[in-house]
């Protein structure tokens, strides 16, 4: 087959365009820079030079393609870049649907994710369930604008768009919120586990890019299939990712509830700083969310089968390990247990005068 893919550069979108090639498909892939050209020639892709609103270059990709697969996103946390979610998540989004359907294009994938569902409240849902707001991020907002105002409206004019819904994706080559805090419990450097409670359902990269390719081959047109792994706690997490990097794993747990007080003061600093994902206002009011999905529609009707996170986990902390600088001596995990109990102190106040409010 002939195929064009959106986002073929991207984490996701590496691993989908690796396999498709490995499979004798033909694929082309949108490109934005010199760098991203010379990737997707390596992995045996013709880029072609453009941007999700280029409509002359989606349209010249999409030329003669038998398949098209959207994957290209913006992925973060941070308010401050909300304009950038909505021009990419959902202008974009309609942009290639809309060009993919005109042109006539027999088959549309595209990538959509299980963080539409909001929080679930512990729930672990199917693609039957509904959610509306409100949205913990603009990833989350923009997201659910795209899967239902711009996609579903799409497939009710005939347009014939498969949807994937991937949970929390990990693997080799990770650069979301679930890197950085997989880097910092495998360095031994978080003193404490926030929100323990907070939940997601994990999939590793490979499987989902493999995902993709099942939908293709089996998915039903108009139908949503979610990619969504094993579901575990942060703080199940944050012991696996200590025990991976041969750390203790930290003894202080901070509840959501005691957190989500700094989440203002977090949203002030960002207005000024731009801060790391783990520390903006809204990774801190995610926590104690549950991210989970239940994927049996995908194993039925898909064939499609996640590997364990554990597994999926040591690969990934395998390719992060020897990159790692050396471990903390005993002096400097000291301090930071001492900042941690100081830390835990001020968030228990901030709490207690938060309630009596």
């Amino acid at each position: 087959m002939k195929i064009f893919v959106t986002g073929g550069s991207g984490f996701i979108g590496r691993h989908l365009v690796r396999q498709l090639v490995a499979r004798k498909h033909t694929v082309k892939a949108l490109s934005r820079s010199p760098n991203s050209d010379m990737l997707l020639h390596q992995m045996g892709a013709q880029p072609v030079r453009g941007h999700l609103h280029d409509l002359p270059a989606l349209r010249a990709g999409m030329e003669k393609c038998d398949a098209v697969f959207h994957l290209a996103a913006w992925y973060g946390l941070g308010k401050r870049r909300a304009a950038q979610a909505e021009r990419i998540n959902v202008a974009g989004t309609r942009n290639v649907l809309h060009t993919a359907h005109q042109a006539g294009i027999p088959r549309i994938i595209y990538t959509s994710t299980i963080a539409v569902f909001g929080d679930t409240k512990g729930r672990l849902v199917d693609e039957t369930y509904q959610h509306a707001g409100p949205f913990l991020s603009e990833y989350d907002r923009t997201k659910w604008l795209a899967h239902y105002r711009v996609a579903l409206p799409l497939i009710e004019q005939g347009a014939p768009i498969t949807i994937v819904m991937p949970g929390a994706v990990y693997g080799p080559g990770d650069t979301s919120i679930v890197h950085d805090l997989m880097r910092l419990f495998l360095q031994g450097r978080m003193p404490i586990i926030p929100g323990p409670e907070t939940a997601l359902a994990y999939a590793h990269v490979e499987d989902v890019a493999r995902g993709h390719i099942l939908a293709l081959e089996k998915g039903k047109i108009g139908e949503s299939y979610i990619l969504a792994g094993p579901v575990r706690t942060m703080r199940e997490m944050a012991h696996l990712w200590s025990a991976l990097g041969e750390r203790p794993a930290p003894r202080l747990e901070i509840p959501a509830g005691l957190l989500h007080p700094i989440a203002p003061l977090m949203g002030l600093l960002e207005t000024l700083v731009d801060l790391p994902a783990p520390f903006t206002e809204e990774a801190v009011r995610s926590l104690g969310a549950t991210y989970i999905a239940r994927s049996d529609k995908a194993r039925a009707e898909l064939g499609w089968e996640p590997r364990p996170v554990e597994e999926g986990m040591r690969e990934t902390a395998n390719s992060i390990l020897p990159y790692l600088p050396p471990p903390a001596d005993a002096d400097t995990r000291r301090k930071r247990s001492a900042a941690a109990l100081l830390i835990a102190a001020l968030f228990t106040i901030l709490w207690l005068m938060n309630r009596d409010e």
